[in-house]
């Protein structure tokens, strides 16, 4: 990203607000934010596939991947028995599913500006709208609407004009500041007058042209001055809870002397339509503050000199070192030195990880088999480093093995070719269920092996060099089949210790099926 210049790329008829958005949508990589956001937010609501659609997304992308893994191994989110997160499943099953949502929206919007993010005016409104989503996230567990959870969403985005301003235009950005701060006018009254619109307005408009949802758009538009009235339709309580969330944000992150009179005034003004009091009110504060921090930390966004005061004054952006968030910054799956073929050379270790991950979802009253499955395909795909990983299951109609989950590169295009007879030739496969034998081969071309190759598998997958096939038999029955491939020769092989914890995620995958 570059700043725009103005006296060379727009017309001088142009307003600033004009001048800006085309330079966001026309020069900037921001447009694509909008289509990854989109997707997510589209996830929410797509029912009893959204947690492994929202893995699939998160998996998808690996910078983003490695920031919700070393978000999940905080001190906040890790297990009472200290073991690592190293699944995305994992994760989603520990924070949640809404927390690691909120927290991959959050990530993205960053990551979309951390070039920027050295300017300390940008990483400033980057945390507010971090504060923000988490104050969001609050008052949606506390909210009386059914589908409350975009609260978050449309706290995220309720900054983004500042954001935008302050990253494109930084000159613009300090003299609405300085115009705020020495002319006694309120920020919206500076923006219109340099800018052309409100900040709200300026981010309203730039997220109609990426395309995000209504919803999200509707609650960014301001609240009428004056006494607010308790909300009775949904959109009402969004707009408001966006509102909130910004406005406290704002002051949290502030060293003024008079937050408490702020405070005061924030609860005068939303107590009653939110459903509030001091209690409440403290509560919130209390919690956003510690998870804005991991948050942040998690991104690599430094919270350090953002208020130009000292560090006892600045009760979020200032904070002594002791205080900051305490990670495992070695998340396993994603830091270890790994053998030519891309397997981990700590595979036991990430196994053994997966094997307490699965034990302890299956001891939940509350897991659902679809999520169970996803988290064993998962452990595998990460532990043993491969690029492409599904469970196939028999589908009776066609009487075929079919895939049905998937995780890897190209993952989508290679599920919907992923499928066989249940009765064919003695190929790999089918030698693999009949005599329900694991297979783990570590060169595919070897003249043994290739013949034994199907063409449709030959025709899918023409690169795969090793791989391991794992059948799912229950009295003696092929119901289904784990499938896994590198694009590398496997030399190093598997080892006893890592055959048998493989085993012993099939089996519990196994036993959870039988118990329904």
């Amino acid at each position: 990203m570059k700043y725009p210049n103005p006296a060379f790329s727009v017309s001088q008829l142009e307003s600033p607000r004009e001048r800006l958005l085309k330079f966001i949508n026309d020069e900037s990589d921001l447009p694509t934010l909008g289509v990854a956001i989109a997707k997510v937010v589209e996830i929410t609501s797509s029912g009893e596939d959204s947690v492994a659609r929202l893995a699939h997304f998160i998996l998808s992308d690996v910078g983003l991947t490695q920031k919700i893994l070393r978000l999940s191994n905080t001190v906040q989110y890790r297990t009472s028995a200290g073991a690592a997160v190293t699944t995305i499943s994992r994760a989603i099953f520990l924070l949640g599913f809404n927390t690691v949502k909120d927290s991959a929206l959050a990530m993205l919007l960053v990551d979309c500006f951390k070039d920027m993010a050295q300017v300390s005016s940008v990483r400033k409104e980057l945390v507010r709208s971090l504060c923000a989503s988490m104050i969001g996230r609050e008052m949606a567990q506390r909210g009386r609407f059914q589908d409350s959870e975009e609260a978050a969403v449309a706290s995220l985005f309720k900054n983004v004009g500042r954001v935008l301003v302050a990253s494109f235009d930084h000159d613009l950005y300090m003299r609405i500041q300085h115009i705020t701060e020495t002319a006694d006018s309120r920020p919206e009254e500076a923006a219109t007058v340099l800018l052309g619109c409100s900040f709200e307005r300026f981010g309203e408009m730039a997220l109609q042209s990426w395309k995000i949802p209504d919803t999200i758009i509707q609650s960014l538009t301001p609240l009428p001055v004056g006494e607010l009235r308790k909300p009775v339709l949904r959109h009402d309580w969004l707009k408001q809870v966006a509102s909130f969330s910004d406005t406290l944000a704002g002051i949290t992150m502030s060293a003024h002397a008079d937050r408490k009179e702020q405070y005061e005034n924030l609860l005068r003004r939303f107590g009653n339509v939110l459903e509030l009091d001091r209690n409440i009110l403290g509560e919130i504060i209390q919690k956003v503050e510690e998870e804005t921090r991991q948050l942040a930390k998690s991104m690599d966004l430094s919270l350090h000199d953002l208020a130009g005061v000292p560090a006892e004054q600045a009760p979020l952006l200032e904070v002594p070192l002791e205080f900051l968030l305490q990670t495992n910054d070695v998340v396993p799956a994603q830091q270890a030195a790994r053998y030519a073929s891309g397997k981990p050379v700590n595979a036991r270790d990430l196994l053994l990880a997966g094997v307490q991950d699965v034990t302890q979802m299956l001891a939940a009253e509350d897991y659902r088999l679809n999520d169970l499955i996803l988290l064993v395909l998962e452990t595998l795909y990460t532990s043993l480093g491969f690029r492409f990983a599904t469970i196939c299951l028999r589908d009776r109609s066609s009487e075929r093995f079919v895939s049905r989950v998937a995780v890897g590169e190209q993952y989508a295009e290679r599920q919907r070719g992923f499928h066989f007879p249940v009765k064919g030739e003695a190929d790999l496969f089918q030698l693999s269920l009949s005599n329900n034998a694991d297979v783990m081969i570590a060169e595919l071309r070897a003249p043994k092996i290739r013949h034994l190759l199907p063409a449709w598998y030959l025709q899918l997958l023409p690169d795969a060099r090793s791989c391991i096939i794992l059948p799912l038999v229950i009295q003696k029955k092929p119901i289904g089949l784990f499938y896994a491939d590198r694009i590398n020769t496997a030399e190093e092989g598997v080892p006893q210790d890592e055959t048998a914890l493989i085993k012993t995620l099939k089996n519990q995958l196994l036993a959870a099926i039988m118990r329904g």
